[in-house]
């Protein structure tokens, strides 16, 4: 009996930490500020990323892991090394594309929404993503991480993406955790790891 006690102890405990709740006026001032001076201040990143893509019809998520790597103010590269190699960079207007060394490449310049998603991919690695004029923004806090609600407004958008959930560390600012639900309610959700802020980047990294 006093074993179970002390285990339900330790579980409300538990719960009540990882409890998400609103944040105030206040605090989602001091929080925005605090993302905004991160944001201006990081010229590059590199991360560790794990990749999980929940289909409804299929029992486990599809896992996939690599490498990150941002540098300021638009290239991204997405480098998957597991299970297969595979690489997706973001650069300027075009979208490189390394598939086990079949190389490709698709110009985002004429299509507005392509574009829009490239920004939205960058600006949820910076955490830059504020914009109350394209999303419905909803702020939460834990005693571990802060976490923001985005509902996109743009009905094209929310055709592929309806809503985004973004995970910060509560001390750095570094996005923790990146959520894309599609209006099925199947999602992309990457957790990166081993994110190192401000280092030299050559240019040929975001080459395909």
């Amino acid at each position: 009996m006093r074993n179970f006690i002390v285990l339900f102890i330790l579980f409300v405990a538990f719960v009540a930490k990882a409890q998400e709740v609103e944040m105030s006026v206040s605090e989602i001032t001091v929080f925005k500020n605090q993302i905004k001076e991160v944001s201006e201040k990081t010229k590059t990143i590199t991360s560790d990323f794990v990749q999980y893509k929940h289909l409804d019809f299929l029992i486990e998520d599809i896992e996939t892991s690599g490498k990150m790597a941002f540098k300021a103010p638009n290239w991204v590269k997405w480098e998957y090394t597991k299970p297969y190699e595979y690489s997706v960079i973001f650069k300027n207007d075009v979208l490189l594309i390394n598939d086990g060394g079949t190389k490709s490449d698709v110009k985002m310049s004429s299509s507005k929404l392509f574009k829009k998603l490239n920004q939205l991919i960058i600006n949820s690695v910076t955490g830059d993503m504020f914009d109350e004029k394209q999303f419905e923004i909803s702020y939460f806090k834990t005693e571990d991480y802060n976490k923001v609600i985005l509902v996109s407004k743009d009905n094209k958008l929310a055709n592929f993406i309806k809503t985004f959930e973004l995970h910060f560390h509560k001390e750095t600012g570094a996005v923790l955790e990146v959520k894309m639900i599609e209006p099925s309610e199947d999602f992309t959700k990457i957790i990166f790891s081993n994110r190192v802020d401000n280092s030299e980047l050559s240019d040929a990294i975001f080459t395909n």
